[in-house]
């Protein structure tokens, strides 16, 4: 075959210097058909290795009718079903290239947003361990929001993937921002929903604000692609070389690095996204003048143990509600507890597991209304009992009623005679 070199030195001595066929063919040793061959041709040779036979041809037919019932049968079936003996390899080569024909093309269009119009929200788990008590550390969800707009980027780490603490999450990043834009894209996180409808908190959220969350299809990453990239953002430039020493100080990292992230040019918008920002706030809605329903709620009867219990960890109650209906308020930051509107219990919130959070103010009062119920109670069986007359009530011992009644325990006892 032919080499490029030749190809070219062919069409240069032929148009540039004028030289014969016959000359060329001498001169470079080949044949004067190769010569003509190279003329006529306006592209330079390139070599094509004849397509070679595979083993998945004969199965081919079987193949395509399995398709065109179930055109997202696995391969792993579909070998099974047409009893194939040899490497998957070919196989999954040969329907990567035909099942195309049965599931059909889904193209996604490149979105414009209207400034105002959405914003994407995600939890990004990031691999690092984060301290949260002494001798434990988690794998703490951390919850992005992206403007549609401007891609102006939020983010905070919370305590769970509980609607109670994403819903704190979400009202912290949109009361940063002053404002909330018409629709808030969620996937099907369990939590918001993850059965195909909005769940309860998270429409009386949105009720709320006047807003709307919208759920993507399952399966469809692409539908929310901007959050989605920022998560991959955040892991390759925020996380490498940092070392978090508790949830405060990753969000405190986190919140500088925000900075830097919002004053970069977005290639897409030629702007950055700090520049962009009031354009989106200026057509987005305005924020209530009440806050929406957030955090960990929960209503209990309080026991003698006088501990509540909030995402795994129990904490101290005033005692002296013991018996009495509360309510338990968690957020990110403190866990508050309610008796007929009186706060009766106050703490930070702790973010380990199976923790308990005692407040030394409160075992003291225990043990107030411990000595004191002991105290009374000696009192009310250390005293006589009295008639309504006054006089004292006699207290007999037991023998006197065997003997009342006849009974002696101390006979002996006989054995039954036979009859």
């Amino acid at each position: 075959m032919l080499n490029v070199e030749d190809w070219a030195e062919i069409r240069r001595l032929h148009r540039a210097e004028g030289v014969p066929i016959k000359e060329i063919a001498r001169r470079l040793g080949v044949a004067r058909n190769t010569v003509r061959a190279a003329l006529s041709s306006d592209r330079p040779p390139k070599y094509q290795r004849a397509a070679r036979g595979s083993v998945a041809d004969v199965f081919e037919p079987q193949i395509r009718a399995l398709l065109a019932e179930w055109p997202k049968m696995p391969a792993p079936v579909i070998a099974q079903k047409i009893s194939w003996s040899h490497s998957m390899s070919p196989l999954k080569k040969r329907l990567t290239a035909i099942r195309p024909e049965y599931v059909g093309i889904d193209p996604v269009d490149r979105m414009v947003y209207e400034p105002g119009q959405i914003t994407q929200c995600d939890l990004w788990f990031p691999e690092p361990r984060i301290p949260v008590a002494a001798g434990q550390d988690r794998v703490l969800p951390v919850l992005v929001m992206t403007l549609g707009f401007s891609r102006f980027l939020t983010a905070t780490m919370i305590p769970s993937r509980q609607a109670g603490d994403i819903l704190s999450g979400m009202w912290q990043l949109i009361n940063g921002i002053g404002r909330v834009s018409r629709t808030l894209v969620w996937d099907r996180e369990s939590a918001i929903g993850g059965t195909g409808r909005v769940s309860a908190p998270a429409a009386a959220f949105a009720g709320t604000l006047a807003t709307k969350i919208l759920l993507a299809p399952p399966r469809d990453p692409e539908f929310k692609g901007m959050v989605e990239r920022n998560n991959q953002f955040l892991e390759t430039s925020f996380l490498p070389g940092r070392i978090f020493t508790s949830p405060t100080d990753f969000n405190t990292q986190l919140g500088d690095w925000l900075v830097r992230a919002n004053a970069r040019t977005v290639r897409s918008l030629q702007g950055r996204p700090v520049d962009l920002l009031e354009t989106d706030y200026l057509a987005m809605l305005p924020l209530p003048p009440v806050a929406p329903p957030i955090g960990l709620n929960n209503r209990i009867r309080l026991g003698r143990d006088y501990y509540v219990r909030a995402d795994t960890v129990d904490y101290s109650v005033d005692p002296r509600v013991i018996g009495k209906f509360v309510d338990v308020t968690a957020s990110a930051r403190e866990v508050t507890v309610f008796c007929n509107g009186d706060v009766v219990a106050q703490h930070e919130r702790s973010w380990a597991k199976h923790g308990v959070i005692t407040d030394p103010a409160h075992q003291a009062i225990a043990a107030n209304l411990r000595k004191a119920f002991a105290a009374e109670r000696k009192q009310r069986t250390g005293t006589d009992r009295q008639h309504t007359d006054g006089h004292v009530v006699a207290l007999r011992a037991l023998p006197d009623y065997d003997a009342l009644f006849g009974v002696d325990f101390t006979a002996p006892a006989t054995k039954a005679s036979n009859t």
